[in-house]
């Protein structure tokens, strides 16, 4: 049976993640990536990351033929309303442009606001595609994580910005983006979560939003973006 207080040394930890990070250090050896056919993906990056950390997969998509494009997001730790107001308007210049909806992949937290825009904008997302992502319950993370989220709603809550607060799970403020994301997720939408028991950030189950297409794969958390195996399933499944 697996660990379960996810911590990162009783899965590999730092070689693990960084054997993920080398299966795709080298371009001549990506998996081949699933055929684009000019279709414009937004990716949304996962707590505490930025654009940046979805850059090598998005190299990827591009060589398939998709367009991609950033959300954006520098650090991805602050208010969730106030970002989908700037990701929607963002993601409403790709599909005018494009001329078709898009595909939103987010991992960790970008996938649950991903949900949440798909929900809201159904009209703008032609496929969802989780990585890690914890769409039934925001707060299901194993105990290590716990430090950097108290740390960043503490700062919210003092008033730094940028940052989430207290009112963010409990007030006014991200009322209507909670109840979207409980809220049932559009038919006219695919929705792909891809999740790993091995995850040490999120805990799995969580992952596995009813209205998803669920797929496993044996990665860790952080390298869910730029994984080999995480990018063979994508070729399969997108």
């Amino acid at each position: 049976m697996a660990p379960t207080d996810g911590l990162p040394h009783q899965r590999g930890g730092r070689a693990r993640v960084a054997g993920e990070w080398l299966s795709t250090a080298d371009s001549v050896h990506w998996p081949a990536p699933p055929a684009g056919n000019d279709r414009p993906v937004l990716l949304i990056p996962g707590f505490l990351a930025g654009d940046g950390s979805l850059a090598r997969m998005a190299v990827w998509l591009r060589a398939g033929g998709f367009r991609t494009y950033r959300s954006g997001i520098a650090v991805n730790a602050g208010c969730m309303e106030p970002m989908l107001g700037r990701l929607e308007a963002r993601l409403q210049h790709v599909v005018e442009r494009a001329g078709r909806p898009a595909i939103v992949l987010g991992q960790s937290r970008g996938g649950t606001i991903g949900r949440v825009l798909a929900v809201r904008r159904p009209d703008l997302v032609e496929e969802l595609v989780t990585l890690g992502s914890p769409t039934r319950d925001q707060l299901a993370v194993h105990r290590a994580t716990w430090l950097s989220i108290g740390a960043v709603g503490l700062l919210g809550t003092l008033g730094v910005p940028g940052c989430f607060s207290i009112t963010c799970r409990l007030g006014s403020c991200c009322a209507q983006a909670r109840a979207e994301l409980r809220g049932p997720f559009p038919s006219s939408c695919r929705y792909i979560s891809v999740y790993s028991r091995s995850d040490e950030i999120v805990k799995w189950e969580a992952c596995l939003d009813p209205a998803s297409e669920p797929i496993e794969v044996d990665t860790t958390h952080i390298g869910m973006g730029f994984d080999a195996r995480v990018w063979r399933l994508l070729a399969d499944a997108i």
